[in-house]
């Protein structure tokens, strides 16, 4: 079973997470910033994992804490959920379109922590979702489920479109990169043997 149940609580945030990488795209989202519960639903329908993410942060403050902790507590169950990456196809990539937005995004599940980001957003906020803690889920996420990650969006004029089409691409790519493949059965996809 390539599942994993995650708990993070600090001073700030009280975070939990469930994925199952074989799941059907269901998602039961609670963080208290709606526009951040779309967006980690578009990971969810868009991966086909099944995700599960409670959040309860200092959101009186803002939602840097929130957000950021999520995408640690997120990056931590995808690292468990993946195990010791036998048989998986390890890379992945999309490209996703939303009217005149466009996002390319690129994946490798490498054992080494890295996110080249380039999304220009066009405005500060959407809604009050302010869009750099976008660059902060994936910055955690990153860190702590020891991936590789490229986004680039583009083209787009409305932020919302770039910031949707980013995390729709970043959900395409991940299912890609985590699919199991017969032909490398038991293997690790790399020459050294491990990731």
């Amino acid at each position: 079973m390539r599942t994993a149940q995650i708990q993070r609580q600090t001073a700030e945030t009280r975070i939990e997470v469930h994925l199952d990488l074989d799941g059907s795209g269901r998602s039961e989202l609670d963080t208290g910033i709606g526009f951040f519960d779309h967006m980690l639903d578009q990971i969810a329908r868009h991966a086909a994992v099944d995700l599960t993410v409670r959040a309860q942060g200092d959101l009186h403050i803002d939602g840097h804490h929130t957000v950021e902790d999520v995408g640690i507590t997120f990056g931590q169950a995808l690292a468990r959920a993946l195990g010791d990456k036998k048989g998986l196809r390890r890379f992945g990539h999309a490209y996703v379109p939303l009217d005149e937005a466009l996002s390319r995004v690129v994946v490798d599940l490498s054992g080494r922590p890295g996110l080249i980001w380039h999304v220009p957003f066009t405005r500060s906020s959407i809604g009050n979702f302010d869009v750099e803690l976008a660059h902060e889920f994936f910055q955690g996420m990153v860190n702590h489920a020891f991936i590789t990650l490229h986004v680039d969006n583009l083209r787009g004029d409305n932020a919302h479109h770039q910031c949707e089409t980013v995390f729709k691409a970043f959900g395409r790519a991940l299912r890609q990169a985590v699919e199991q493949d017969a032909r490398l059965a038991q293997q690790v996809p790399s020459t050294k043997g491990s990731l």
